[in-house]
């Protein structure tokens, strides 16, 4: 593409790469047969017309898809990312200069420029609100009182995210209804368990090729991010170890079949340290301390304050990159510890995220609660609503249905039984 040619409005990397996006983006629209299905409903509906959305996502093939879906729902959009590493630089490429949406994102963006983005997407003035992990929410309601006036109502993708809003709802500052994304039924039991299980395995080893095999994996966090990245790497032969601070969740990991102890424990044993909890410090300077030299350590939760990297600074007396995503901190007592993708989300930072096949379900929550809100907000207060039941069970229904799976229906009979309380033994 020529300078004269480039799109006014969004800011990428390299608009040459815009072919090649556009290609990755059809490549993935085909194993996203739900979203596909909600797009051809939205082009006849147009349930979006004259709709302002500001997104803050992953930039990746599977998110062009569904600003695609929104955009020909009839909205207009302005797209920023959601992790300074998680950008895919030809998706957002193309994005701007093939489908005339907005992208404001550059992978290995700066802090400053990271907020800037989020302020660019804010200054499409939105009804609506897209995030993932709530940054934009939280620029909107402390920076830009004069775009929050506007919105009628957002959605949010993440546990991360929906925990921060759930905080500002019970303090009184959440302006407009949120619709937690990630508490839909075929979202959180099959991005955070199977997307995030496949995809974070899948970044540590394009990172840094280790074989899972024989490996002590330490893995922080047994939520359903947790369970999906365990299950994988059992699969693929590690000795799996899980921490956790909810005795529940502990107790459900041992039954499992996993090993499950204190970090403080784990790190004197572990070879591959992966978190998956939310919190902050999770790996902390106590546990550096302890660390095997040659540990390799990243995080797959969504902020990178999991791993508290100032601490593991100041116990060394430098670092290099020696491999893509990969640095070498040598400590002063001469051991190395190996920190990927910057602490931050590995399965985007040196892997492309989730399969399509799986964001197909989470994205389709997403479109059809924009639509949703887009017809009740006004029936809403400032809270954090699920996904609509009907809505998790229609994505769920038109899965089975591109799979060419059929399943069974309750009969009258059997509905009258489960709904009554007269008939027993």
């Amino acid at each position: 593409m020529s300078v004269a040619s480039k799109p006014t409005k969004g800011d990428v990397k390299d608009f040459s790469l815009a072919e090649l996006g556009k290609n990755r983006i059809e490549w993935a629209n085909q194993s996203m047969p739900v979203l596909q299905l909600i797009r051809k409903e939205f082009i006849k509906s147009q349930p979006l017309k004259g709709l302002r959305v500001a997104a803050c996502l992953h930039v990746t093939t599977e998110t062009a898809n569904l600003m695609i879906a929104l955009r020909d729902g009839g909205a207009e959009i302005a797209l920023c990312a959601s992790n300074p590493l998680s950008t895919q630089d030809d998706v957002a490429a193309a994005l701007t200069s093939e489908y005339n949406i907005p992208t404001y994102a550059i992978k290995g963006e700066d802090h400053a420029t990271y907020y800037n983005h989020l302020n660019s997407a804010l200054d499409l003035k939105p009804h609506f609100t897209m995030d993932d992990g709530a940054d934009l929410v939280t620029e909107a309601l402390t920076k830009r009182k004069d775009v929050v006036e506007g919105v009628l109502g957002g959605t949010e993708e993440t546990t991360t995210g929906v925990i921060r809003l759930r905080a500002m709802a019970k303090d009184g500052v959440l302006r407009y209804p949120i619709v937690a994304i990630n508490d839909a039924d075929t979202k959180h039991l099959f991005d955070n368990r199977y997307g995030t299980g496949q995809s974070t395995i899948d970044g540590i080893i394009r990172a840094t090729n280790l074989l899972f095999a024989g490996q002590k994996v330490v893995i922080a966090g047994y939520g359903w991010c947790g369970r999906g990245v365990a299950l994988r790497a059992r699969g693929l032969g590690a000795d799996v170890i899980v921490t956790e601070v909810d005795p529940t969740r502990a107790l459900e990991a041992v039954m499992d079949g996993y090993r499950v102890m204190s970090m403080a424990e784990a790190v004197q044993i572990g070879n591959i340290f992966i978190t998956v909890t939310g919190d902050k410090h999770v790996i902390g300077r106590e546990h550096f301390e302890k660390m095997r030299s040659g540990a390799v350590v990243c995080n797959s939760g969504h902020f990178n304050v999991e791993l508290d990297l100032v601490a593991l600074e100041k116990l060394s007396s430098g670092k290099r990159t020696v491999r893509p995503f990969v640095e070498e901190y040598s400590l002063r007592d001469g051991r190395k510890i190996y920190i990927l993708g910057e602490g931050r989300l590995i399965n985007l930072a040196s892997a492309e995220g989730h399969p399509a096949s799986v964001m197909d379900m989470s994205f389709a929550n997403q479109a059809l609660s924009l639509q949703y809100l887009a017809q009740e907000h006004k029936q809403l207060k400032p809270d954090v609503y699920r996904v609509p039941v009907e809505l998790d069970k229609r994505v769920a229904a038109l899965k089975l249905e591109s799979m060419g799976i059929q399943i069974d229906r309750l009969t009258p009979e059997q509905e009258k039984y489960l709904n009554s309380w007269q008939e027993g033994t």
